[in-house]
Parts: structure tokens; C-alpha cells; sequence
């Protein structure tokens, strides 16, 4: 049995959890809704919920824990969300906001129009680019593919780096 998943998640006030066959919904700032992976079931009781699992299959403690993790990330989520920050690093390197899409200058001999998906919020300061919303994943893959454009490279350290990214550069040619 999964340690993680034998947690029982609080509910927090102004949060609505349901469960109808094998969808969880949660509802807070935002709604999440999302899919039983196999051998799991869950019941919510008492400003809780508790994920148990539904088989003796090898493969249900693992199954159990992930849907513990998957539950309180949306719980998380429609509470207080989740944000990425990435810094953009290089001379003429810039970002500007058009609507729903992200204009990047990079470098490249055009620009990068990135469509901003539905349920995250994209803002701009400076050289920095918050990304925020209710959905961990989505966020953390809006970030990956925002960075993706151009990552940092090893000699200058140009290109969109997370905040919290450290880059070892590496030394330059030398002449002897």
C-alpha cells in the first residue's frame, strides 16, 4: 500500500469536491476534473478525501499514490494555483504580449508567435514571463515549451532560463 496515498486531503472552505464513476471534479477559483487512472476509487467524507485502492493488482499501489498526488494537486490548484517564472537572458532578446499569443524576438530571422493555451494566464515584466494558473501541469508544460524556443546555451548562458535554473558555463577556446 502507497504511504502517499493512504493520506487523507482537507478540503478547504469554498471548495466543492464530487465524485461521479471514475471522475473527480474539483471547484474552487477554477474547476478541474479529471480521470481514475485503474484500481483506484475515492470517497469523500467528513471535509476529506480518501483514495483507497480497488484491486490487488501490483501495479494499484502505485496507481494509488498518483491519484492521491493528482487530487491534491488540483485541490492546490483551485486554491491558490501555480505559477513558473522564466527570465529571458541575450542583448535584443525580447517578449511582448499580443492577446492570447506570446510574440519572442530570440535571434532567429523571424519571430516566435507561441499561442497561449485556455487556463493559463501568461504576464510580462521586464525580461521575466510569469506563467500562472489552477492546472500544475499545464503550467509546467506552457513553461517547457516557452523555454524550448531557445534554452540557455553553455558559453554566454543566452536564451529563456527558469528563474530558479542554475547554468554552468563552460570556458571559451583558449589560444596557447
Amino acid at each position: 500500500m502507497s504511504r502517499i496515498g493512504k493520506k487523507a486531503i482537507a478540503i478547504p472552505a469554498g471548495v466543492k469536491v464530487a465524485v461521479s464513476g471514475n471522475t473527480v471534479t474539483v471547484e474552487g477559483k477554477a474547476k478541474l476534473s479529471l480521470d481514475l487512472p485503474p484500481y483506484v476509487a475515492v470517497e469523500v467524507a467528513d471535509n476529506q478525501v480518501l483514495v483507497k485502492q480497488a484491486g490487488e493488482a501490483r501495479e494499484a499501489g502505485a496507481m494509488h499514490g498518483l491519484a492521491r498526488s493528482l487530487i491534491n494537486n488540483m485541490v492546490i490548484g483551485v486554491t491558490a494555483g501555480f505559477k513558473k517564472e522564466l527570465q529571458i537572458v541575450g542583448v535584443g532578446y525580447k517578449a511582448a504580449l499580443q492577446g492570447s499569443k506570446l510574440n519572442l524576438s530570440l535571434g532567429y530571422s523571424h519571430p516566435i508567435v507561441y499561442q497561449i493555451p485556455e487556463g493559463v494566464k501568461v504576464t510580462l515584466n521586464e525580461n521575466k514571463i510569469l506563467i500562472e494558473g489552477a492546472d500544475k501541469q499545464l503550467v509546467g508544460q506552457t513553461a517547457a515549451e516557452i523555454r524550448r524556443f531557445r534554452s540557455p546555451e553553455p558559453y554566454k548562458g543566452k536564451g529563456i532560463r527558469y528563474v530558479d535554473e542554475r547554468i554552468v558555463l563552460k570556458e571559451g577556446k583558449s589560444v596557447g
